[in-house]
């Protein structure tokens, strides 16, 4: 699982398989051509033998649909409608049909097929999760790498997320808690802003206007997915830890990184957990003084779905009364039936978006899962047995016209814009993807390369301007120093300069004004 998400934010990407490729765009000889497809069929049927190998080894059925034939589609013509069109569609008020959209019936008839109103929440939680993908420092040579690129005033603009209607209230720190390696210690320097900690996600909350929209004031709490090595070791430990006063047990290495501290540290003298319920609970009690009705929605890919979990299992046991609901996208699983049944029982309701290709929400549990429910008769309850939690939405990359069908791209199938793009296709199992999908195709390219070549969007193609090199006034390419503002947790000092820096932003904007 981890691998994966390291590879969306760490590595090049190596095209999932040739046989996807398409070339419809070579203008060469008919025998050129006919040589071209024989190879290519060729190397697809490696790419299938080895993944139904594969799916046979683990015990798998993962499907290896035949490469579609985009030959007859006009690319030209479909880039030039997508991009005279708004990316997204206008906003209903849902405020009477909250309660529902936000699984108060286990969306119930609202999935397959899927109802228009989810879809828009759905894709807009999803968004708030891959927030905290594009805005992670991953720069190995940056001194602030794990830590966010910008406070939490300004995120949601930079990304373009302030559409939303939701305002960052709260940046979260988590830490891995083992002793590591030197080479997989996440940055290449010596003093950077924190050795141990590594920016996990935020909380934010509705504004008054799309409060209104949406029938309540609405908390939501966003994780972070696997990106430094050594949650990437943690998630691998695979070992089931009680939790709670029952016969609830959950994954060693999730809740490790959900409850670690260390008094040693800057960012984490208090866990990823106390951060998240200290914030939650004094937004929940600042609301309901207001006479508000509050809702609570937790969000995150990958890891960040785990954490999702635990984060929907402690609020849910602190927080009497309030309606929690998790939107996850291809997560793993968290825990053992016992901690499903008291999920079930505090109320807390569960959507998990999975990719049927891919493997993360697979694990753990390849085997030993809750199929062996069957079995109770005979076995009785087993409480070492890994399970899912709540509703289900399954999507098929083989439903996208825009998707390289063959091929065992793992890093694609499971980043977290294809899923976001699915979702906006999706209509029904029974109908195919919608021609009226608005979110932007590009973004699924972001992280990995799972686009028909056809249209022409480069694989991996969210990066900082020249690596995050900057040229200074004398000519040299360096690394910019941050403004003191989008430093983490600054010190005196620098608090003292992001003062100073806004009080001089502010004066040029004044002379500015008076201009005109």
């Amino acid at each position: 699982m981890a691998l994966s998400s390291m590879m969306y934010t760490h590595l090049p990407v190596t095209r999932a398989a040739s046989g996807a490729t398409r070339f419809s765009l070579i203008r060469s000889s008919h025998h050129q051509e006919a040589v071209l497809d024989h190879q290519q069929t060729k190397t697809s049927n490696k790419a299938n033998r080895l993944a139904e190998s594969l799916a046979h080894l683990l015990h798998l059925h993962i499907d290896t649909p035949p490469r579609t034939n985009t030959h007859s589609t006009n690319w030209n013509l479909f880039t030039e409608e997508k991009i005279s069109t708004p990316t997204t569609s206008p906003k209903e008020s849902i405020s009477e049909k909250w309660r529902e959209i936000h699984g108060s019936n286990d969306w119930e008839g609202l999935l397959d097929p899927l109802y228009p109103w989810l879809r828009r929440e759905i894709v807009k939680y999803g968004e708030f999760a891959q927030a905290t993908y594009d805005a992670f420092d991953f720069d190995s040579f940056s001194e602030y790498c794990g830590s966010c690129r910008y406070n939490h005033k300004k995120l949601f603009d930079v990304l373009g997320l302030s559409k939303n209607g939701y305002t960052v209230s709260k940046y979260i720190y988590a830490m891995s808690h083992i002793d590591m390696p030197r080479w997989l210690e996440r940055s290449q320097l010596a003093e950077t802003w924190s050795k141990h900690s590594n920016w996990m996600g935020f909380v934010a909350v509705s504004d008054d206007l799309e409060t209104r929209r949406i029938g309540r004031r609405d908390i939501v709490v966003a994780w972070r997915g696997t990106v430094a090595p050594s949650e990437w070791y943690e998630d691998f430990q695979r070992k089931l830890e009680p939790i709670g006063h029952g016969e609830a047990k959950v994954e060693h290495g999730f809740h490790g990184i959900y409850t670690a501290k260390c008094e040693t540290t800057r960012y984490n003298k208090s866990s990823a957990s106390e951060q998240v319920m200290k914030e939650v609970t004094r937004l929940v009690e600042f609301y309901r003084a207001q006479g508000e009705e509050v809702s609570l929605t937790i969000t995150g890919h990958s890891l960040g779905g785990a954490l999702a979990m635990l984060n929907a299992y402690e609020a849910a046991e602190t927080i009497p009364g309030l309606p929690i609901s998790v939107v996850s996208f291809g997560a793993p699983r968290v825990g053992n039936i016992a901690f499903k049944d008291e999920l079930n029982q505090m109320g807390v309701k569960t959507l998990r978006v999975v990719v049927k290709q891919d493997m993360v929400p697979k694990m753990p549990g390849l085997v030993l899962n809750e199929g062996l429910q069957k079995f109770d008769d005979i076995t009785g309850t087993l409480d070492w047995v890994y399970t899912h939690v709540g509703a289900e939405m399954k999507l098929d990359v083989g439903s996208s016209p825009y998707l390289k069908h063959g091929g065992f791209n793992l890093p694609g199938f499971h980043s977290l814009e294809t899923y976001l793009h699915l979702v906006d296709g999706f209509l029904s199992t029974e109908t195919t993807f919608r021609s009226n999908a608005r979110r932007d195709v590009a973004l699924v390219n972001k992280g990995c390369d799972m686009l028909v070549d056809d249209l022409r969007i480069p694989q991996c193609w969210y990066q900082l301007p020249h690596k995050g090199l900057v040229c200074n006034a004398h000519g040299r390419w360096v690394k910019p120093k941050r403004d003191p503002e989008d430093i983490p947790s600054p010190t005196r000092e620098t608090r003292a300069q992001a003062q100073a820096h806004a009080l001089q932003v502010e004066m040029m904007e004044s002379d500015f004004a008076l201009c005109f």
